[in-house]
């Protein structure tokens, strides 16, 4: 009996450890996104119009892009729903041809309809090969306009990598219990 109390007491352990360390990891990035959306703020307050009346948007504070012919995208992000954090979405993105560099980047995308979310929130969301990013900068917003109810906005943070596109990313969206 003491043996089945101590490996339950042990399971439970590890659980807590489990849960815990994802919690971590979750605040960290939720953190980092609050703090991306005041650097694009600063950049361009144009943009508090779509935070404002988006159905939705995706923060990813750090997406790591790197590619020497072939290259990669990568990052994790908070999922946002009239303004409360709903759950997190990661993305990833495979791509060959005449590329070279690697940045990191802040990127957000806002669903101008609740329709636009929910597609994102099903799963498995992908951009076409013809979408591409508005690069984050002083007034750009103003003129910035929603393509099939999302726009992307980017903004480079560290490096050097000629390359706007978003088209043929993947995400994944894990909402919150």
């Amino acid at each position: 009996m003491k043996t089945l109390k101590t490996l339950i007491a042990v399971c439970l352990l590890l659980i807590t450890v489990g849960v815990t360390a994802q919690n971590d990891k979750d605040k960290q990035v939720i953190s980092d996104a609050e703090n991306a959306k005041a650097t694009l703020l600063e950049k361009d307050p144009g943009m508090e119009k779509f935070f404002d009346t988006s159905a939705g948007y995706v923060i990813f504070p750090n997406v790591g892009k790197g590619a020497l012919i072939i290259g990669g995208s990568m990052g994790n992000g908070v999922v946002y729903e009239d303004e409360h954090i709903i759950g997190m979405a990661n993305l990833k993105k495979l791509s060959v041809g005449l590329q070279v560099g690697g940045e990191s980047i802040i990127e957000i995308i806002f669903f101008e309809t609740e329709k636009a979310l929910e597609k994102f929130k099903e799963g498995n969301f992908e951009f076409s090969a013809r979408v591409s990013a508005v690069a984050a900068d002083k007034g750009v917003s103003k003129d910035a306009n929603y393509s099939d109810n999302v726009l992307v906005f980017a903004l480079p943070t560290k490096g050097l990598m000629a390359d706007t596109s978003v088209g043929g990313q993947k995400f994944e969206y894990h909402p919150f219990k």
